[in-house]
This record gives structure tokens, C-alpha cells and sequence, in this order.
């Protein structure tokens, strides 16, 4: 089933548009992504045609960005929840970034998910290789498969850790992985 992501506001001229996920079905597409409910959860995944593939979780809100006007989003801004990003190289080799409040996550041809929530973002690695940093840049780390950051405002180190099996699999469930 295909759902309408209702669009609360687009802004073509800034080559982004915000969702906020609901249970309308219908079809949505933007940037050349459709957005798919999983049917019986609240998630929905995103498939782009230039390989990016996002499955968030319900109640997500983020924008997706077009810097270079090709038609392609080439990061998201997430504000709330977490999302699973997997980049697919094969289709996808100038990268993706996801913004938060507090990180900067940016890829070239992997699969992370990222968690936004009282005041954290958390990344953690799936496959391939993610660098992290916060957005008025200094500090970055880069993380390896099984590896997390917490990354929370300020300006404290990041420090990378592998994640215990737990903690991963709990974010990953979430995503229904």
C-alpha cells in the first residue's frame, strides 16, 4: 500500500519539503522518491531512483534537500524519531548526509540509522562507513560497522564506541529490521 506523506510545507524555491507521516493512503512522490506504508506499523520507507532508500519510523518528521537543484535529495533534515538511511554506491557515488540539531552524518554508499530525541542524536553503522560530526563543524569521527555515537549539544568529544548488541538491535527493531 502506498500512502500519502501529507505534505505540511514545500519549499521549491529552497529545493526542500517537510513530512510529517500519516495514514492517508494514496501516493506520494517527491524528489523522485515514493514513499510505501509497511503495511500493519506505523513505518514507511522512502525509495528514491537514485538508490537512497529510507525507512522511518512512524511519526518521523524530516525535510528532504535538493542543494544542487538536480532533482535528487541529496540529505534530509531530521528533527524527531529515528530513521534507517541505506545508500546503495552502486547507483549513489556523491554520498548522503542527514542533519540533526545536534549532527552531522554523512555517507558514501552505506546503511545507518540515526535517532533523534531529548536533545541526542545517535548514529550507529549497519554497513560500510558513516563520519559524524556536529554542524558548526570542528570534531569528526568516523564510524565502522557496529559502531555508535552519541552526539548531544555542546562541545564535548565524540566519542565512538561499539554498541552493545542490545542497544543496537532495540534501534534497529524499531525499524523493523
Amino acid at each position: 500500500m502506498l500512502v500519502n506523506l501529507r505534505l505540511l510545507f514545500a519549499a521549491a524555491a529552497w529545493g526542500s519539503a517537510t513530512f510529517l507521516f500519516t495514514s492517508d493512503a494514496a501516493l506520494a512522490q517527491t524528489s523522485g522518491c515514493a514513499m510505501e506504508r509497511v503495511t500493519g506499523t506505523s513505518r514507511q520507507i522512502m525509495r528514491c531512483a537514485d538508490g537512497v532508500t529510507i525507512t522511518a519510523e512512524g511519526g518521523a518528521r524530516f525535510n528532504l534537500v535538493d542543494r544542487n537543484r538536480d532533482g535528487r535529495p541529496d540529505a534530509m533534515s531530521l528533527r524527531n524519531k529515528a530513521v534507517l538511511v541505506d545508500v546503495d554506491r552502486a547507483r549513489r557515488s556523491d554520498g548522503f548526509e542527514v542533519i540533526t540539531p545536534q549532527a552531522i552524518a554523512a555517507v558514501r554508499g552505506t546503511r545507518w540509522a540515526v535517532d533523534v530525541k531529548n536533545g541526542t542524536t545517535s548514529v550507529f553503522v549497519v554497513r560500510g562507513r558513516v563520519a559524524v560530526g556536529r554542524p558548526s563543524a570542528g570534531e569528526r569521527v568516523v564510524l565502522n560497522v557496529g559502531e555508535g555515537v552519541d552526539v548531544a549539544r555542546g562541545s564535548g568529544p565524540l566519542t565512538v564506541r561499539r554498541w552493545p548488541p542490545a542497544r543496537a538491535a532495540a534501534l534497529l527493531a524499531r525499524l523493523g529490521q
